[in-house]
């Protein structure tokens, strides 16, 4: 009985402390336009800012990915949760864009550590709740850290640091508490070889990686630009000033993504995919048809029903990915599944911020759109593609 209840408090600490890191990774969000005014920086520095904490963050996976799978898992989540403490302090006293950047990068950087070891301690604990809570978690902490930023910036003081002073007293506390987690995996040698830059993909998960791969590209590519410039595109569209905007639509894709992982958590995870690839164009023409009609309703309609893709997607790669992995494999696995979600997240959303200098923001968002339009479509075609093949072997049709 004891043993149950550990257990669950474990899960409850790693479900919070996986959430809060993902709060904190989009807290700036809201504040982009205010650092804006203040420091007076284009869409394309918005942008960098944006996209060297990603980099950052996949540095982090590539290095230390899976260290936990030789250090142990608490002593690398207790140096993640003292790092992003350290970039809280920084955005606290952050007075220019190389403060901001700096930030971002250590932010990038720690967040990329707990990533990795969170989900393969959460997968450690509890085989059944962990893929799931691997797959809330990170909407949820999105979803919270942007819509929590952006109501303190309307009607609380101090807009450019109350968050930051909450989140890093947060961090604080977890530090202190990683140490009463129990340990989950026993040392192994080869932690500085383990620090070469590699993705550990084993053998028996790579044909499946490649087949998840169009869909995936497609939602963290829509999670990096609603990041980055979907709070700039509606101030665009429709002449709102709210500072609730931006964390309002981080929240309303991520939330709806959460949902759909939970209303779809026993479902097959083939089920999922397709749900994912037919659900997101649909989403996206309503955002482009939204823009273009500078309706605010329209735009908020289409991130509720992308968002319904961007969940089921998400939990239908990761759930087609972990039963692939053994104990000693799984943090690698999810470094590697990581690196190409997170490069799908920040490299699309650099480009268009280029872009806007030469097409402006409204025909790069078009762009944009139809391009992950193509990619969802492509993916639906090819799951039922194979979905259609299955069938006809198993009743042996040709």
């Amino acid at each position: 009985m004891s043993s149950t209840h550990s257990n669950r408090s474990s899960l409850w600490f790693l479900a919070i402390t996986l959430l809060s890191f993902l709060a904190a990774s989009t807290a700036p969000t809201p504040l982009y336009h205010l650092y804006q005014e203040q420091l007076q920086f284009s869409a394309a520095v918005l942008t960098l800012i944006f996209g060297v904490y990603a980099l950052s963050l996949l540095a982090a996976l590539l290095t230390v990915g899976s260290l936990s799978d030789h250090l142990g898992r608490k002593p690398v989540i207790f140096v993640a949760v003292i790092l992003n403490a350290v970039a809280m302090l920084l955005f606290i006293y952050a007075d220019s864009v190389t403060w901001l950047i700096s930030a971002r990068v250590l932010q990038g950087f720690a967040t990329g550590m707990a990533t990795a070891v969170l989900s393969a301690t959460l997968l450690d604990t509890d085989r059944q709740q962990g893929p799931l809570i691997n797959s809330v978690a990170p909407l949820i902490g999105m979803a919270l850290g942007g819509l929590g930023c952006g109501l303190l910036a309307q009607f609380a003081p101090a807009p450019l640091h109350l968050t930051y002073w909450l989140l890093l007293a947060l961090f604080v506390m977890q530090a202190v508490c990683v140490w009463h987690l129990p340990e989950s995996v026993s040392r192994q040698p080869g932690a500085w070889a383990s620090l070469r830059p590699t993705l550990h993909v084993p053998v028996q998960a790579r044909l499946t990686l490649w087949r998840v791969l169009p869909l995936n590209t497609a939602t963290w590519a829509l999670g990096g630009f609603y990041a980055s410039l979907a709070p700039s595109l509606v101030r665009t569209a429709t002449g709102s000033t709210s500072n609730l905007i931006g964390g309002a639509t981080v929240a309303a894709l991520t939330l709806t993504g959460a949902l759909m992982i939970y209303t779809l958590r026993n479902r097959a995870a083939a089920r999922s995919l397709q749900l994912g690839a037919s659900l997101l164009p649909i989403g996206l023409i309503l955002i482009l048809l939204g823009v273009h009609s500078a309706s605010l309703a329209l735009f908020f309609l289409g991130t509720l029903v992308a968002g319904c893709g961007f969940g089921a997607g998400f939990l239908g790669a990761v759930r087609s990915l972990v039963p692939l992995a053994l104990p000693h494999e799984r943090a690698g696995l999810m470094s590697a599944y990581y690196v190409l979600s997170y490069l799908a997240f920040c490299l699309p959303s650099l480009l268009a911020g280029n872009l806007t200098h030469t097409f402006g923001l409204v025909t790069t968002t078009d762009g944009y759109g139809a391009v992950l339009i193509i990619l969802s479509l492509s993916a639906l075609f090819a799951l039922m593609r194979r979905r259609s093949g299955s069938v006809c072997s198993a009743t042996g049709q040709p």
